[in-house]
């Protein structure tokens, strides 16, 4: 059972057109409400915006958010999902790795690496796709940036080296490194 001292968290997902002020208007309404901003992906792509948040605060606080949220989005012309939720607890202990990858741009990179992954259940916590075009030639390139939560009970030699067989079958240069904080 809750009580009004009790911190939950509340995860929200927006998006819309891409325009000055967005992120002001939106913060603003959470601090009024008395929340925190926990945890926040955000980011323009193409003409549009996207956000990832997850903000905590006592039960009346992010109820008193969560009654605001509709009219927070028609004002913003956001599209927000909401959805309480508790911080999770992972079952065993994990190792932070990141992970970069660069390729030749083509179909099916993130969902080929998410199964290689997935295969060995690894949980991708994190992930970052961005196209460019090489230096010199203009060929479009693939860039990935992953955080993965690897269970500490894992042999990483072992793993790093069956990720990187893997990258060189599929013909993608990687790096597969500890989190430095």
């Amino acid at each position: 059972m809750s009580t009004s001292n009790d911190t939950e968290s509340l995860v929200l997902t927006a998006s819309g057109e891409d325009k000055i002020g967005l992120v002001e208007g939106l913060t603003r309404r959470i601090a009024d409400s008395g929340c925190n901003i926990e945890e926040s992906r955000m980011a323009a792509l193409g003409g549009s915006f996207a956000l990832l948040m997850r903000v905590s605060g006592s039960w009346d606080a992010l109820a008193k958010l969560e009654s605001r949220l509709p009219a927070v989005g028609e004002e913003l012309g956001l599209s927000i999902i909401q959805q309480r939720t508790r911080p999770g607890r992972p079952e065993k202990p994990l190792i932070p790795y990141i992970v970069e990858v660069t390729a030749l741009d083509q179909p099916g990179i993130v969902n080929s690496l998410a199964n290689f992954f997935a295969r060995l259940h690894i949980n991708i916590e994190a992930l970052d796709t961005d196209t460019y075009p090489a230096p010199h030639t203009g060929t479009p390139m693939f860039a990935v940036h992953m955080t993965l939560g690897i269970p500490a009970d894992a042999h990483i030699a072992t793993l790093r080296g069956e990720f990187l067989d893997y990258c060189d079958d599929q013909n993608l240069d990687a790096t597969f490194e500890p989190l430095r904080m």
